[in-house]
């Protein structure tokens, strides 16, 4: 039996319990700027968290949790992140457990449907759309972010670096780690750019993982901004690219000529964030 020939399977035996037991779980971007993608990707026992969550409302008035996370590198795609049972409803948050025979699909099952834009909050009578779900695809395995795209295709948001970041995606890691070279901030809110260049014995990799620590990578205007709004400002709106690499064996010295040449091209230092 073939992957969709299981989870057909898999769902009549799953509903005996009718859809009317379930609440559906749409989960998306939060307050704090995280997407649920990245956070399953980061930590998954975050994720299991973010399910737990419980908020000035009661979402979860039914006995299980039927759980979609926004898959948002493909439009109107949805990744399955579990089913959970309803163990206790606390002032503040709820006790979920996960039911086994979900468990191979989680991470791999990708649905299509459409959230309209009336849709609002997280928690759905089940019943009202699961006819709606169209199975586009089941993953090989759990999805855990995206894969190395080639430092020519690196033009990605803080919060997608931030999941793979936390995760320490070995094909990432070893890309990054094992070149020096001169980066591209945006931000995408008013246009402006920060150059830099990493050029220490771990490259690229250290330089980012230090901004996607603190926001702001100890550069002095941008500590200033993230000091005032936060690192939810960073997630929201930084944009990272690649604008030259450079083997590990390239002087610091030819590395920081080269910031200073883009600098100069891209008027960072006019109307970016660069000040020297």
């Amino acid at each position: 039996m073939d992957a969709f020939g299981q989870w057909s399977s898999l769902q009549k035996s799953i509903f005996r319990r009718t859809p009317s037991q379930y609440k559906l779980h749409l989960a998306c971007r939060n307050e704090d700027a995280l997407n649920p993608l990245d956070v399953y990707v980061g930590d998954r026992a975050d994720w299991i968290g973010w399910n737990e969550w419980k908020g000035d409302k009661n979402d979860w008035t039914r006995e299980f949790v039927f759980s979609l996370m926004e898959f948002y590198p493909k439009k109107d795609s949805w990744l399955f992140g579990g089913v959970f049972k309803v163990v206790k409803r606390l002032n503040d948050h709820y006790n979920l457990q996960e039911i086994a025979e979900f468990a191979k699909f989680e991470g791999r099952l990708l649905v299509s449907f459409h959230r309209y834009q009336g849709m609002r909050g997280r928690g759905y009578y089940l019943e009202n759309y699961l006819d709606q779900f169209e199975v586009s695809e089941i993953l090989p395995e759990r999805y855990s972010g995206e894969a190395f795209c080639g430092y020519q295709n690196i033009r990605h948001d803080f919060n997608a670096l931030e999941a793979l970041f936390a995760h320490q995606r070995a094909d990432w890691k070893a890309s990054l780690s094992n070149i020096k070279g001169v980066y591209l901030i945006c931000d995408k809110s008013n246009g402006k750019k920060y150059v830099g260049s990493a050029y220490g014995e771990s490259g690229i990799w250290s330089r980012w993982e230090c901004y996607l620590g603190t926001g702001h990578g100890w550069n002095d205007e941008l500590t200033k901004l993230i000091a005032a709004k936060g690192i939810v400002y960073a997630r929201t709106n930084f944009q990272f690219s690649l604008l030259e690499m450079f083997p590990v064996g390239t002087a610091d010295d030819a590395v920081r000529d080269r910031e200073s040449h883009w600098k100069d091209v891209l008027l960072t230092r006019e109307y970016g964030y660069n000040r020297n």
